[in-house]
């Protein structure tokens, strides 16, 4: 099927768990403490058995607690039951694997169990209720001859993926935020709303108001996202009311800080050859000698662009791969490209492109939560003294 999105379809599924009523999410947890219980009892003696499947029980009421908790303290407003449920799958599973060392050493079985499953619950917790709110901003400065005032720099704010549900801590200080940087511009490279609330009326006014608090000399211009998130006819009106030029496969020139800036914005299609074609249609009637900024959603567009010649590709989409390893880097990005653009900035040939980890999360049934990749906004400062570029922050 052309276009079949796989982690889509996986993200889909991952809402089927939602509709279970209270008891028949118990089951699994219940069914797990009880076996794990039985099994190590074999293992170990009666004793451990009782403490292993009490233990579980234990945390598996935690669980359910901390995830059912967060949308009352407007931390997040997902489902509970598809996270609870595949918190308690991993822990069984490790209770599951430490067997064969019951037998050989029960108290260190024991202790080890106790180990991994508190740090699993603190690591929940951390990127439930901690990373999430962690706004971060990295600092680019990028030079280009093709901009006019070499004396004056240019100042952007690029946003994406602010994912919006509800109104919560991470969104109420973002304006502040932006605020003290200044921008001459503010660029937004789509997915505005959660999956999950993309028709909802109070997601819908709650977007409306962030995007009203925003604030540049230039405005604010911005692009649509993924097809399967930004509804168009529901976001137009929205983004109209609180100032947001969208560009639909549209350019215009702007005159900012003494700068000549041809903005465009490409509707993502996921089809990078035929979004490729548009961006060439637009810039055959680009102005001679503007700086050439792009907005795309995801990276994929990079290659094309490059060939086209563009100065500088905004994008978002990855989330940075919202959960990440130290060393690992991010554990899976939705892109053609794999890790190649998962985050940060690039450059091929004469065109740069940021890829922003982006401010919100994931929507339908998934947790909404960020392990070593705390939500991004990126500050960029154009130049036109030399060619190059330097990333700090």
């Amino acid at each position: 099927m052309k276009n079949w999105n796989p982690l889509h379809t996986l993200l889909l599924l991952s809402e089927v768990p939602k509709r279970w009523r209270a008891w028949q999410v118990a089951l699994l947890p219940a069914g797990l403490a009880v076996v794990m219980g039985l099994a190590w009892g074999w293992a170990g003696g009666a004793e451990l058995g009782w403490i292993a499947g009490l233990g579980l029980g234990a945390l598996a009421a935690v669980d359910w607690w901390l995830f059912a908790s967060l949308p009352r303290h407007g931390v997040s407003f997902g489902p509970f039951q598809p996270p609870f449920l595949g918190l308690c799958l991993v822990r069984g599973l490790v209770a599951l694997a430490l067997l064969p060392l019951v037998r050989a050493a029960p108290g260190a079985a024991l202790g080890l169990l106790a180990g991994v499953q508190l740090l699993g619950l603190g690591l929940a917790a951390y990127g439930l209720l901690v990373e999430p709110f962690r706004l971060a901003v990295t600092r680019l400065d990028l030079c280009s001859p093709r901009l006019s005032n070499p004396g004056t720099p240019l100042r952007l704010v690029h946003l994406s993926d602010l994912h919006v549900e509800r109104l919560t801590r991470r969104e109420r200080a973002l304006p502040a935020l932006v605020a003290e940087l200044a921008p001459d511009l503010i660029v937004i490279t789509g997915d505005f709303l959660n999956a999950s609330y993309k028709r909802d009326p109070r997601a819908l006014a709650d977007l409306e108001w962030l995007l009203s608090e925003l604030h540049a000399p230039g405005g604010i211009v911005a692009c649509l996202g993924t097809v399967e998130v930004d509804i168009p006819r529901l976001l137009r009106p929205v983004l109209a009311r609180a100032g947001v030029d969208l560009l639909e496969d549209q350019a215009q020139v702007l005159e900012l800080a003494g700068h000549r800036i041809w903005v465009a914005g490409i509707n993502c299609t996921r089809d990078a050859a035929a979004d490729g074609e548009r961006l060439r249609g637009l810039l055959a009637a680009a102005p001679r000698g503007a700086y050439r900024l792009v907005l795309y959603h995801m990276p994929d567009l990079m290659p094309e662009a490059a060939a086209l010649g563009v100065d500088l590709v905004l994008s978002g989409h990855t989330h940075g791969g919202q959960w990440r390893l130290p060393g690992v880097g991010a554990l899976l990005t939705d892109s053609r490209y794999g890790k190649r653009y998962e985050a940060g900035s690039y450059r091929q040939e004469s065109t740069y492109m940021v890829v922003s980890r982006g401010l919100g999360m994931e929507g339908w049934g998934t947790p909404r939560a960020r392990f070593f990749c705390p939500p991004e906004v990126v500050a960029l400062t154009l130049t036109g003294s030399g060619a190059g570029s330097e990333a700090r922050g």
